[in-house]
C-alpha cells in the first residue's frame, strides 16, 4: 500500500514560463507571460491539432492577459485519450511499489519547487501567496488511511483505464493533484481539463509527472470550455469522469450536464459540487478558537470554496 500517494512536482519551469534572469518565486506582479503551448500530450507541450475557439487567461491583480490559448477540438481530444490509453497499457502492468516510487518522486519535486508553483498559482488565480503555498503543501501531503479490521473480505482491485479529470478555477493545482494522484497510483491514466480561467499551473504538474518517470502520455492536458468537456465525457475510450465545479454544470447545464453526457457511455462519475458545511459549536469549547475557526472556514479564499462554512449551529447557552 502507499504510505503517501505522492503527487507531482515541478519541472522545466525556467525554460517555459520565465525569462532566464530571476526565479519565478521572485517575479513581481505584471511581469508574467506564458508563450508556450498549454496542451500537454505524449510527455510534451503541444499545440492542439484542431480548435474549437480561443480563450484568454488573466492575471486578476492587474487584469493583464497572461496567455491566449486554443480550445481543444475533437481530433485533439481523441489524440489525448489515445495517448493515455497507450500509456495505460504500460503503467497498469507496473507493480504498486514501482508506481509508488515514481509518485513519491513527483511529491518530492513538488515540495522542492513549492514556492515557484505557488507564485504561478497566485498570478493566474489571484489568491494570496500564503494560501497558494498551503494549497501546494496539501497537494503532496497525502497519506493512506488504514481502515479498522473486524471482518474479512476479498477484493480484486483493477485499474479502470483512461480517466478524465475536470477541474475548477479556485484550486487549480491542488484539484489536479487530488484527482490524478489516486488515479495514477491505482494504475490508471488521466486526461485533465482545467478551468479556462486558470489553465497555467496544471502544465507544471504534467511536466513534473514526466520528470518523475511516468510513461509519456499517462497524464495529458487539454484546454477548453464546455465543448471540450463534452467531447471528453462522451469519448468511448474514457472509463471514468471526475468533475469539480458548479451544481448547474454537474447536473443541469445550459448545454448538457456532466452526469448526462457520461451516463450515455455507462461510465462512473464523481461529482464534487457546491455545498454548505455546517460548523457545530458546543458549550464547552474555547470561544476564541471557535470564532477564529468560523471566520477562517467562511472567508478563506474570499469565500470562493465549495465547502465553505456557511452555517453555524451552537448549543443554546451561552452563545445564542
Amino acid at each position: 500500500m502507499f504510505v503517501r500517494a505522492g503527487l507531482a512536482a515541478l519541472s522545466t519551469l525556467s525554460r517555459t514560463l520565465r525569462p532566464a534572469s530571476a526565479p519565478i518565486a521572485t517575479m513581481s506582479t505584471g511581469t508574467f507571460l506564458v508563450s508556450q503551448p498549454l496542451n500537454y500530450r505524449g510527455g510534451a507541450r503541444v499545440e492542439p491539432v484542431d480548435a474549437s475557439g480561443t480563450e484568454k487567461a488573466f492575471e486578476p491583480a492587474t487584469g493583464r492577459v497572461i496567455a491566449t490559448f486554443t480550445c481543444s477540438g475533437e481530433k485533439e481530444v481523441n489524440l489525448a485519450v489515445q495517448d493515455a490509453k497507450a500509456a495505460f497499457k504500460i503503467w497498469s502492468k507496473k507493480s504498486g511499489m514501482e508506481r509508488c516510487r515514481i509518485l513519491l518522486e513527483a511529491a518530492r519535486i513538488i515540495r522542492e519547487r513549492r514556492d515557484d508553483i505557488a507564485t504561478v498559482e497566485t498570478i493566474n488565480n489571484g489568491k494570496s501567496i500564503f494560501e497558494a503555498r498551503w494549497d501546494i503543501d496539501t497537494s503532496w501531503q497525502c497519506e493512506h488511511i488504514q481502515l479498522p479490521g473486524g471482518s474479512f473480505g476479498y477484493t480484486r482491485r483493477e485499474p479502470l483505464g483512461v480517466c478524465v479529470g475536470i477541474g475548477a478555477w479556485n484550486y487549480p493545482f491542488q484539484i489536479a493533484c487530488w484527482k490524478s494522484a489516486p488515479a495514477l497510483a491505482c494504475g490508471n491514466a488521466m486526461v485533465f481539463k482545467p478551468s479556462p480561467f486558470t489553465p497555467v499551473s496544471v502544465l507544471l504538474l504534467a511536466e513534473i509527472y514526466t520528470e518523475a518517470g511516468v510513461p509519456p502520455g499517462l497524464f495529458n492536458v487539454v484546454q477548453g470550455g464546455a465543448a471540450t468537456g463534452q467531447l471528453l465525457c462522451q469519448h468511448r475510450d474514457v472509463a471514468k469522469v471526475s468533475f469539480t465545479g458548479s451544481v448547474p454544470t454537474g447536473s443541469k447545464v445550459k448545454t448538457k450536464p456532466i452526469m448526462e453526457m457520461s451516463a450515455k457511455g455507462i461510465k462512473p462519475v464523481t461529482l464534487e459540487l457546491g455545498g454548505k458545511s455546517p460548523l457545530i459549536i458546543f458549550s464547552d469549547c474555547d470561544m476564541k478558537k471557535a470564532v477564529k475557526g468560523a471566520l477562517m472556514a467562511n472567508f478563506l479564499t474570499q469565500g470562493e470554496v465549495k465547502s465553505e462554512n456557511a452555517k453555524v449551529a451552537s448549543q443554546p447557552e451561552p452563545y445564542c
